[in-house]
């Protein structure tokens, strides 16, 4: 399946299928083990896809207190995940491994997924510490590993850091599509749910005409209109969530809702 979905003017809606904590990891389920992760991926990609979703990713935001570098055991467990739940996937999909993008490039090219979303550049304070990732080392793994076409997704703003880069968050996103070979690049909030800055998505969009750019946290029904106004899509996981609670199932009416109010917008 292809990215096709990203790019200018598409406003497209991508939807969070957020794993339960991996193996390794302190809020792991080991009772429920393998067979629990997968069952509650495949119910929130159900009820995604009956929605309406144009694309999906799956992401590790269980795996909390989160790392800088992959473990070996959560790399391959969500591998593991993403490569079973994959004869249920009927949309474009990506991956995003938190906050790892050589690992992140490496789960999308084991499991044939079209993008992935990370922090690819900078230098960040952040509650993981210092944070510096390896974009170079990232789209290496694109070329070695055979998959070329994989998009990569730039959130340009990380979520639960500063930046230690004080330059404009526009001249940030030219700057990363330039010297980095950004393929979209994500706006985000301060922390996972809270919407982007506004002036900050509307920069980062004068910024790059040419490129897609996506609000990556925070839209919800009340704010999507509003959103599609300035950016050519949107990812979405919070909202879709039961009672709006990040760390609960996706819930059918409230995804159909918002799927039926992007199509009204779209026209």
């Amino acid at each position: 399946m292809t990215a096709d979905v990203i790019g200018k003017g598409l406003k497209t809606v991508i939807g969070m299928v957020h794993l339960g904590a991996l193996p390794g990891t302190p809020l792991y389920d080991a009772a429920g083990g393998f067979n629990r992760l997968l069952d509650d991926a495949l119910a929130d990609l159900e009820a995604l896809q009956a929605a309406g979703i144009d694309a999906v990713m799956f992401g590790n935001e269980n795996d909390r207190p989160y790392s800088v570098k992959a473990p070996p055991a959560q790399l391959a467990a969500m591998s593991a995940i993403v490569a079973a739940a994959r004869p249920a996937i009927h949309v474009p999909f990506g991956v995003n491994f938190l906050w790892d993008p050589v690992a992140s490039v490496q789960i999308a090219a084991a499991t044939g997924a079209a993008f992935v979303r990370e922090i690819f550049t900078g230098v960040y304070a952040s509650d993981m510490g210092i944070w510096a990732p390896d974009c170079a080392g990232a789209l290496r793994a694109r070329r070695d590993l055979g998959c070329p076409d994989l998009k990569l997704l730039f959130n340009i703003n990380a979520e639960f850091a500063a930046p230690l880069d004080t330059r404009p968050i526009g001249l940030r996103a030219r700057s990363a599509v330039f010297s980095s070979l950004a393929d979209a690049i994500l706006v985000s909030g301060p922390i996972t749910g809270q919407p982007a800055a506004k002036d900050a998505l509307h920069e980062v969009a004068a910024a790059l005409p040419d490129v897609p750019v996506l609000a990556n946290t925070g839209v919800n029904f009340d704010n999507l209109k509003e959103v599609f106004a300035v950016a050519d899509g949107c990812i979405v996981g919070t909202h879709f969530k039961r009672n709006g609670d990040t760390w609960k199932p996706v819930d059918p009416a409230r995804a159909q809702r918002f799927m039926d109010e992007a199509r009204r917008l779209r026209g």
